[in-house]
C-alpha cells in the first residue's frame, strides 16, 4: 500500500493534511471519518507512517470471474476486512468483532460512522452500533477526521479520476473512558456517536442532516425513480393527445371530402 499505491497517490493528488500530530506514533486508536467517496480508505492510509485497517463490505472479496479476484486480491493486500452486511444487525455486530480485534494487536482501526457513503456531499448521522461499541469495549481513543472534496475527484459512476488536492483534517483524539463497560447502553452509544459526529462536522464544514445516509439514499432513488414515471406519463399523455389530434384532422377530412 505504502510503496505501491501511497507514493503515487500522494504524487498524483497531492493531498493537504492537517493535524498529523494527533495520530499516535504507537497503539490502539480508532479513526472515525467521514465517508464521500471510494478514494477515502486510499488517501488518508497514504498520507500516514502506520497501517490503518478499515472494513470493507464482503461484496468486494466475493464477486466472481477475473474482476472480482482481482478486486479480492487488491483489498486483501491492503488490509481491508470483509464484513457481511447482510442480516438483521447489518454490518455492526461484524466491525465491532473487527474492530477489537484490530484494537487488540495495538494497531489503528478506521471507521465510517455514517456506515456508507453519502449521497451528496452532506454530514449524515451515524450509526451508533459499530464505533460507539468498539470505543467502548476497548477504551482506545477516537480521533475524528475529514475527508475534504475526495468526492469531487471520482464521483459514482465516474471511470477517470480528476486530478485535483483533496484535504484530510485529523482532530484531537476524544476520550470515552468514562463510559466504560456501558456498550449495552443505546443512549450511551448514541450520546457518544454524536459526539464524534459533531467533531467531524466542525473539522469538514459539511452541513449536518439528521437522518442516516442510508435513508437518504432510499429517498433520492425513489424520487429519481418517482421524476422517471411522471416523464414517463407525460410522454404518453403527449403521445396520446397528438394521436388523437391527427385523428380528429382525418376525421374532419373525411368529412369535407
Amino acid at each position: 500500500m505504502k510503496v505501491a499505491i501511497g507514493g503515487p497517490l500522494k504524487l498524483a493528488f497531492r493531498p493537504w493534511v492537517e493535524g498529523l500530530e494527533n495520530i499516535p506514533a504507537e497503539g490502539a486508536a480508532i479513526l472515525a471519518s467521514n465517508h464521500l467517496s471510494f478514494s477515502d480508505s486510499f488517501f488518508l492510509p497514504a498520507v500516514l507512517d502506520r497501517k490503518v485497517t478499515f472494513i470493507a463490505k464482503a461484496e468486494y472479496f466475493t464477486t466472481p470471474g477475473v474482476k472480482g479476484r482481482l478486486t479480492a486480491a487488491f483489498f486483501k493486500g491492503v488490509g481491508q476486512l470483509p464484513v457481511d452486511r447482510s442480516g438483521a444487525r447489518g454490518a455492526g455486530e461484524a466491525a465491532v468483532k473487527s474492530g477489537i480485534e484490530v484494537l487488540e494487536r495495538g494497531e489503528l482501526f478506521g471507521i465510517y460512522p455514517e456506515g456508507t457513503r453519502s449521497p451528496d456531499g452532506r454530514l449524515y448521522r451515524g450509526k451508533p452500533g459499530g464505533l460507539a461499541r468498539v470505543a467502548l469495549a476497548t477504551g482506545a481513543p477516537v480521533i475524528p477526521v475529514a475527508m475534504i472534496d475526495t468526492e469531487k475527484i471520482q464521483p459514482p459512476g465516474k471511470v477517470v479520476p480528476k486530478l485535483m488536492r483533496p484535504g484530510i483534517r485529523i482532530g484531537k483524539a476524544l476520550d470515552f473512558s468514562r463510559y466504560q463497560g456501558m456498550e449495552g447502553d443505546r443512549f450511551v452509544l448514541r450520546a457518544v456517536t454524536d459526539e464524534v459526529m459533531y467533531e467531524i462536522m466542525k473539522l469538514s464544514g459539511q452541513e449536518y442532516v439528521d437522518i442516516y445516509a442510508t435513508a437518504a439514499k432510499r429517498q433520492i432513488t425513489e424520487a429519481a425513480k418517482a421524476e422517471k414515471e411522471a416523464e414517463k406519463a407525460a410522454k404518453a399523455a403527449l403521445a396520446q393527445a397528438a394521436k388523437e389530434q391527427q385523428e380528429q384532422a382525418e376525421q374532419a377530412g373525411q368529412r369535407e371530402q
